[in-house]
């Protein structure tokens, strides 16, 4: 499935970050800085050292439709690897998100990227933990079905669940990198199915199971 984000050239995002109004000063924790400067959200809190026992967690309020796209910052060799799996870099990370839109949410969407008109090809090394079983299944407080696409790019879809307006969801998932670059993005889209879907052609392909989680997070 292909994320349905509409982005413009990177030189015209370079010259939008430095007028955009609304946005919060970049935060950081642990060498690693989280920033909202591409706007349509705010990064409220980070705190946490990147392990699998202390996560990055990072509190957004999203406030409208368009896509969410959290900059990261500081993400190299030396920072290493703090979950324990094969890839050179790695870190977890717990998304605290606040739906501060006047819309429902009963399908959220991640995607990483290096570059922010490019799709993370399996050569740059970028993932979600691919090909390793550390910190899975990811979860979500709201969402029980996860959908994982790591080729030909790498992608997180959460679904079977709703966040109404003033609601908060949370996920917990890795990112890694066997040859870490910095900055790199999280594209974000939460949305709402309006569609009916028929079972013979299921909106989102290849669909994991609905894997009962506890919850807190343990």
């Amino acid at each position: 499935m292909r994320l349905p984000f509409c982005l413009p050239p990177v030189l015209s995002i370079v010259l939008v970050l430095r007028c955009l109004p609304g946005t919060a000063a970049p935060l950081s924790s642990s060498g690693i800085t989280f920033s909202d400067e591409l706007g349509g959200f705010t990064v409220t809190s980070v705190s946490g050292s990147g392990s699998l026992s202390d996560p990055f967690v990072v509190a957004e309020d999203i406030t409208g439709p368009q896509e969410a796209v959290l900059l990261i910052k500081g993400f190299s060799a030396a920072f290493g690897n703090r979950v324990g799996s094969h890839h050179l870099a790695g870190f977890a990370l717990e998304k605290v998100v606040t739906n501060k839109s006047g819309d429902d949410w009963n399908l959220f969407e991640m995607e990483l990227r290096e570059v922010l008109d490019q799709q993370s090809p399996y050569g740059d090394g970028l993932s979600f933990g691919q090909g390793s079983p550390v910190g899975r299944p990811f979860i979500s407080s709201v969402f029980p079905e996860q959908n994982e696409i790591d080729e030909p790019y790498d992608s997180l879809s959460f679904h079977g669940g709703v966040v109404r307006p003033g609601e908060t969801v949370i996920f917990r998932f890795i990112i890694t990198d066997t040859s870490p670059v910095s900055p790199f993005l999280l594209l974000q889209q939460p949305s709402k199915i309006v569609a009916h879907v028929p079972r013979s052609a299921p909106l989102l392909t290849a669909a994991r199971p609905a894997t009962p989680v506890q919850w807190p997070f343990r």
